[in-house]
């Protein structure tokens, strides 16, 4: 049997503040989201996840500051997750159920590197 590695996704969308979802969307969202975590969490491949907030403050190389999320090419990073496969293919098959890709979002798969102390 072949060692797990650690991948994490990464969750890209296009904010749109002119939308404002009903409690309906917001209740299909969370289970559409709980699914997909729950499948994950099952087969005892997730190691963590997390959801971003709407504030921030950028901070520059010079040290100064700039309120607000960076935002590139329309996209912001809304979360990620962190999750155990046995190669790139695989965590990429799990990603490709993410909700965030039905919203028109998109995920991206990176390796992690281990940092030495």
């Amino acid at each position: 049997m072949s060692t797990l590695k650690n991948y994490m996704m990464i969750f890209r969308y296009s904010p749109n503040p002119e939308y404002q979802p009903t409690e309906a969307d917001l209740s299909e969202q969370r289970q559409a989201w709980g699914a997909f975590i729950g499948n994950i969490a099952i087969q005892e491949k997730l190691d963590s996840t997390h959801q971003l907030g709407f504030e921030g403050i950028q901070i520059a190389a010079d040290t100064s500051t700039q309120e607000g999320i960076h935002i590139s090419d329309g996209y912001t990073m809304g979360g990620n997750m962190i999750v155990k496969a046995q190669s790139m293919e695989e965590a990429v098959t799990m990603a490709k159920g993410c909700p965030i890709l039905h919203m028109g979002g998109t995920v991206e798969v990176r390796d992690i590197i281990p940092m030495e102390s």
